[in-house]
């Protein structure tokens, strides 16, 4: 922990502080907070911030839609239910690098099967019409589309365990009560689920914002800056401008939004559980 989590978080405080050049670090200059400021009224950096917002209540949201969906499909008993949810799980073993490259050639406005697709059940004109990849007003959607098959298998299995670990007494007596589905959905599902339902929203919320595999094999922020998400602009800023400095501050910044969103989440977590206490 001290060597690879509270050192290299260390120096990135204090790289933030400085602007650095590459070719000699030892020549660093202290800059105090322009760094911050120059990174926080930087319309670029405003830009990726928005998009990464974008990208994981997208991405997030409709994980957590689709993967109650299928949760609740698969806690019913049905001849197969175990093999679909096998195949279901399938996307949880490929890599975020293999599954950009496998969405980056069904993507593709030439050859993808995707455009091939919608062209061959009416949707589209011409089977070149969708740039998904290239085009500004979708290479954001583009990335989020790749990022909710991959991961919604994930969301499914713990809210699925989360089904399965609710009492069957509880309907029972609903159904004695004389509930119907919908109020033992209502009264019983959701307010059980929500302690699960908010750990997992908590750890796809941690890991959409970091996200940078799917995004990179994509677009790589492109075109322009229209999916520019901060991982990879964080990345462009160290890599190619060799700017430390800069990118340091972005780095804490970042680390400071997760922390806020994370203590967000714990503390709805532990609201719940004394509710239910």
């Amino acid at each position: 922990m001290l060597v690879f989590l509270v050192y290299p978080i260390a120096m990135l405080v204090k790289d933030s502080f400085y602007r650095i050049d590459l070719l000699n670090p030892a020549a660093a200059q202290f800059v105090g907070l322009a760094n911050y400021t120059g990174t926080l009224t930087s319309p670029r950096f405003l830009t990726a911030l928005w998009n990464t917002v974008i990208y994981i209540v997208c991405a997030v949201g409709l994980e957590f839609l689709l993967g109650l969906i299928l949760a609740l499909l698969l806690s019913q008993a049905f001849k197969g239910s175990q093999f679909i949810r096998t195949i279901l799980l399938s996307p949880l073993m490929i890599a975020p690098l293999v599954s950009g490259l496998i969405w980056k050639f069904m993507l593709n406005d030439q050859f993808g099967i995707i455009n091939s697709t919608l062209y061959k059940i009416g949707i589209l004109n011409d089977p070149h019409q969708i740039m998904w990849l290239s085009d500004q007003r979708f290479a954001l959607f583009s990335t989020i589309l790749a990022d909710v098959w991959l991961t919604t298998p994930f969301m499914m299995l713990v809210l699925l365990a989360g089904l399965q670990g609710i009492s069957k007494s509880l309907y029972e007596a609903a159904e004695i009560d004389g509930a119907g589905k919908w109020t033992k959905f209502r009264y019983i599902t959701i307010p059980s689920l929500v302690p699960v339902a908010i750990v997992a929203l908590l750890i796809r919320t941690i890991d959409a914002a970091r996200t940078f595999d799917i995004v990179w094999v994509l677009t790589q922020g492109g075109p322009g800056f229209s999916s520019e998400v901060l991982s990879t602009y964080m990345y462009k800023t160290l890599t190619r401008y060799g700017q430390v400095g800069e990118s340091s501050a972005m780095a804490v910044i970042f680390i400071l939004l997760l922390l806020a969103v994370s203590s967000f989440f714990i503390s709805k977590i532990w609201s719940s559980r004394k509710s239910h206490a």
